[in-house]
């Protein structure tokens, strides 16, 4: 298999409520999945071609649980990537060269039965942490905005995460709601849903602790 790294930050977001019950091996608020992801590459390899600087993204539905099978998966790449590049963002994206399950993508794609070409667009984003905010656009394919969830009283922002040592995603986030849509073969609009931050470093066995 090609050796590959990548290290960098996710935004999850998904129709389930706040904090999304599949984080702890509960079925999905409404039973089935909707969801979008968008990864900024800081650094990454894969073999001897470069990933730093570069974003992609997805928009998948389940009709049950994602571990229920059914799905149908979008990846999206980003136009700056070269032929190579565009490569390898498909291959981590798809669970192609990774261990087995060993990573949320290789998860998310195995248990889709359509994958879809991918779409190659304009990624922009700005993701933070610390602040839980966020602007991502998959131009012509997806968008998702987020900000931190609020005390529905007060007004205050709520800061809440999830610790999961032996996750296969990440090890820590940070929850807060977004609104979002994506287009095309895999399309939908969600409203004041769960949303994720947490930073993305992985490489073909799994998440790098």
């Amino acid at each position: 298999m090609v050796e590959w790294e990548i290290h960098g930050m996710e935004l999850g977001y998904c129709n389930c409520a706040y904090g999304c019950p599949c984080q702890f091996n509960a079925l999905p608020t409404h039973g089935h999945c909707r969801a979008i992801a968008f990864a900024r590459i800081d650094h990454g390899f894969f073999g001897n071609t470069k990933l730093d600087n570069l974003n992609m993204a997805f928009a998948a539905i389940w009709p049950r649980a994602v571990h229920q099978g059914g799905g149908t998966y979008q990846p999206i790449l980003d136009e700056r990537a070269d032929n190579e590049q565009r490569t390898a963002l498909l291959s981590i994206l798809t669970g192609k060269e990774t261990d087995d399950m060993a990573t949320a993508f290789a998860v998310y794609s195995a248990m889709c039965d359509t994958i879809h070409e991918p779409i190659v667009t304009t990624i922009d984003m700005t993701l933070d942490m610390e602040t839980r905010t966020a602007n991502c656009q998959a131009k012509g394919a997806a968008v998702v905005r987020a900000e931190p969830i609020r005390n529905p009283v007060t007004g205050a922002e709520l800061r809440a995460g999830i610790l999961l040592p032996n996750g296969f995603e990440y090890t820590r986030n940070e929850v807060g709601r977004g609104w979002g849509r994506s287009t095309g073969p895999v399309s939908m609009e969600l409203e004041d849903t769960y949303a994720s931050w947490f930073e993305l470093h992985l490489s073909r066995h799994g998440v790098i602790r």
